[in-house]
């Protein structure tokens, strides 16, 4: 349900908090995410455009989080890079039942707005303490956590 470039800004942003303070260059972002580099400086344009991040050009420069791990929600994130569309209206689809898309429709509004719901109550500091000492936080293959990526969490430690 979410986009991509979402998880890669989620990645970026939990990495990020677990040194809130410190300046971490984009290649070094880059490795510890998993990420394509030249893929993750738009992602962080995005995000320092959204005042969640700020930057700093040169020799010893990077990025950091603008505010404390605990005041960004990942809704903030989402909402910056790649916003979760809402299915309120259906399309009118000639030859298809529309109470049949309608009803399409609301399941999947309910389902955007559960996660819109999980997404607006957990914070990044809400990660940050399984975060530390995982394995790259693009490595998939390394699990714990019911299946999870290891160092993500289980849902209920996001908010849910």
């Amino acid at each position: 349900m979410l986009s991509q470039t979402t998880e890669y800004a989620l990645r970026a942003m939990a990495c990020l908090a677990q040194s809130p303070d410190a300046l971490t260059p984009t290649p070094e972002l880059a490795k510890k995410t998993d990420v394509p580099p030249n893929y993750l400086a738009k992602v962080l344009q995005q995000l320092s455009a959204a005042d969640l991040i700020t930057g700093r050009r040169g020799v010893g420069g990077g990025y950091r989080l603008s505010r404390t791990p605990a005041e960004i929600r990942f809704a903030d994130v989402i909402n910056a890079v790649s916003p979760i569309r809402r299915f309120d209206t259906p399309p009118s689809a000639e030859g298809v039942d529309s109470q049949s898309l309608g009803a399409l429709y609301t399941r999947l509004d309910d389902a955007a707005k559960s996660v819109v719901d999980v997404c607006s109550k957990a914070t990044l500091a809400d990660v940050v303490s399984t975060v530390r000492g995982s394995a790259p936080m693009g490595n998939h293959q390394a699990t714990t956590n019911n299946g999870r990526p290891d160092g993500w969490g289980s849902a209920a430690n996001i908010g849910a």
